[in-house]
């Protein structure tokens, strides 16, 4: 388990953490009511680009929406123009590798609206 990723020797590894963990921050301050999953989508893979990183999913998607049936899923990809907030709860997963790295690295937390703002669960 690592406690203090500044800590880490491995440069990779602690670069691809503490990049997790930036993303899931700006997640928090990008999201509001409005947002929707197309826009948080463009958001966050432009800043995933802008930091030397790539986006590992073979569909280039973030998270999806927490469903019973699998079929029903609501996925935070380009073209869902669906707001955010219309779905209960939602997982923000980017599954990110530095360019030319053999590491990858994901983080997955889920969240929710509470009071308009969104929080993790």
């Amino acid at each position: 388990m690592v406690v203090d990723k500044c800590k880490i020797s491995n440069e990779e590894w602690k670069r691809g953490l503490l990049m997790e963990d930036r993303l899931q921050c700006e997640l928090i301050e990008f999201v509001n009511i409005k947002t929707t999953f197309e826009e948080l989508y463009y958001h966050i893979n432009e800043l995933i680009l802008k930091y030397g990183f790539v986006n590992l999913d073979f569909m280039g998607n973030l998270g999806h929406s927490i469903v019973k049936d699998k079929d029903d899923r609501v996925y935070t990809e380009k073209g869902n123009t669906q707001k955010i907030s219309d779905v209960k709860y939602f997982t923000f997963e980017p599954h990110i590798s530095i360019s030319h790295s053999k590491y990858g690295f994901k983080k997955e937390n889920i969240y929710y609206f509470k009071d308009g703002k969104l929080a993790e669960l």
